[in-house]
């Protein structure tokens, strides 16, 4: 679980981030995930090639997804790690990526970046010849096959406006972050959450191969300049946006050459999918089929820069209350949430009844019994600025104690800024602050951090789950409780010497 915890404690405590290179981020041992709390998204984190093994079933053929890349082959697999969380596992050939220190410090380039129209990146694996990367599972399969293979009903037009809208704004975010570049842009690239929402494939975002050979597409379909220099620029990014439209306009894998002569030849009802049956606008169907025209364009400095597509297609968004697995006819996808898989304490049965005022009391029982080696104290802890500071926590421990919650989460936030001394208890206690003064983030934030400094507490994961649960996270919620059970039970039984 040490993935998070150099992150969050280099924020508190900037002296601390030495740094780092990729080789000092710890393995996620467990093969659990933690949820940066800013964003609900998972951690990047390293993991070991044994949990990945087990995630994909010793990467049973069963389990692949897709496969593809003739040059640079590799194979994506879908996994479930301890928690019964859904990974998806890209598979490299060690020839792809032959040094694995290149192929570390790209993945963790690529790890950074955090986004809710992307299917991000959440961790890789360099293990001897083994080159992974492990990313969220989006259930609802790719642009490409709801388009080209659909069973039940073609995709309606609002629909396929937002696809090309949060592929477009996924595109920009990269883009202003300092990774314009983004390999084989193609409709296989756009997958669909457990929300039928769309999001852009991170695997695109890292090279095929340490050689850069970026398109494994059909030559018809590739920016002309990649043809004649084999690069990748930011405006061949757009020019295969430009073909994602095409295959959202048509319904069809149309070459570009061919389109563009039905756009000149204002043909537009030609290009558009029949399948659609004429239930579209056809003056937005007009501004997207411009918009592909310009992305398609033969010189780079003549297509639209990625702001100009998402400012573009956000004036088209006609359903925006409407969920997008209804747009798409399918049902919400949920995984089944982790049950308990064993009895749990009063504090476990209080967090899965998100009992808060049962919480408060067992936190005012418990006191600080569990801070014990905790905290390493120095001479400064007869200064006055320590005198202080355990004055303003014993004023908080007061204000807790009487459920005047605001006053404690000041006067908890005096003792925490000193940064002198660090509780466990005193991160946990402000947490349910939060949560009773309804501020959520904060109160995840919070238990993160006192997981930080006491690794193996349950408290801090029994406060995390709380937090989760609050901000609907429920499957997430469920599996912190179930990680707070197993910490408990662990720590019981090194109590009774097993």
């Amino acid at each position: 679980m040490g993935c998070c915890c150099s992150s969050i404690l280099a924020e508190t405590h900037p002296e601390k981030d030495h740094k780092k290179t990729h080789q000092q981020h710890p393995l996620n041992p467990s093969g659990s995930i933690v949820l940066d709390p800013a964003t609900g998204i998972p951690s990047f984190c390293e993991f070991s090639f044994p949990d990945l093994k087990t995630a994909t079933n010793n990467f049973s053929p069963d389990n692949i997804v897709s496969e593809s890349g003739e040059k640079a082959p590799n194979l994506v697999y879908k996994g479930r790690l301890q928690n019964r969380r859904s990974i998806a596992v890209k598979k490299f050939t060690k020839m792809a990526w032959p040094d694995p220190k290149q192929f570390a410090e790209e993945a963790w380039g690529v790890g950074k970046f955090r986004h809710k129209k992307l299917a991000n990146l959440i961790g890789y694996c360099c293990d001897g010849d083994e080159r992974l990367l492990v990313a969220e599972y989006m259930p609802n399969d790719t642009l490409a096959k709801h388009l080209f293979h659909w069973e039940n009903q073609t995709i309606e037009w609002a629909m396929r406006l937002r696809v090309a809208l949060y592929i477009a704004e996924a595109l920009d975010y990269c883009s202003s972050e300092g990774r314009p570049l983004y390999h084989d842009l193609n409709a296989y690239r756009v997958l669909f959450d457990e929300d039928g929402d769309p999001r852009l494939s991170c695997f695109g975002l890292m090279k095929n191969s340490r050689d850069g050979k970026s398109y494994s597409t059909n030559l018809a379909y590739t920016p002309p300049e990649y043809l004649r220099n084999g690069r990748v620029t930011p405006e061949s990014v757009i020019y295969s946006f430009g073909t994602v439209l095409l295959d959202l306009l048509s319904g069809k894998h149309i070459p570009p050459s061919h389109a563009i002569d039905m756009i000149r030849g204002k043909n537009i009802t030609l290009l558009m999918d029949s399948h659609l049956e004429g239930n579209f606008s056809t003056e937005e169907a007009t501004v997207v089929v411009g918009l592909a025209s310009q992305c398609l364009q033969y010189e780079p400095r003549e297509r639209p820069s990625t702001k100009d597509l998402v400012t573009t297609l956000a004036p088209l968004q006609t359903k925006p209350d409407v969920p997008s697995y209804v747009m798409l006819g399918i049902s919400k996808h949920e995984e089944a949430p982790a049950t308990p898989q064993r009895p749990l304490s009063p504090m476990g049965e209080a967090c899965s009844r998100m009992d808060l005022t049962a919480i408060h009391q067992i936190l005012v029982m418990t006191h600080y019994k569990d801070d014990e080696g905790t905290n390493e104290l120095s001479f400064q802890e007869w200064t006055q600025q320590m005198r202080d500071m355990l004055e303003s926590r014993k004023r908080g421990d007061f204000a807790f104690r009487d459920k005047d919650f605001k006053t404690a989460i000041d006067c908890y936030s005096q003792f925490i800024d000193v940064g002198t001394m660090v509780s466990p208890t005193v991160f946990a206690r402000r947490s349910l602050c939060f949560l009773l003064c309804d501020q959520p983030d904060a109160a995840l934030r919070d238990a993160m951090q006192a997981q930080c400094v006491y690794p193996d507490w349950p408290t801090a994961f029994y406060m995390q789950s709380v937090a989760l649960a609050k901000l609907d996270m429920h499957n997430d919620a469920a599996d912190m409780l179930n990680e707070a059970a197993a910490l408990e039970e662990k720590k019981q039984r090194g109590g009774k010497g097993s």
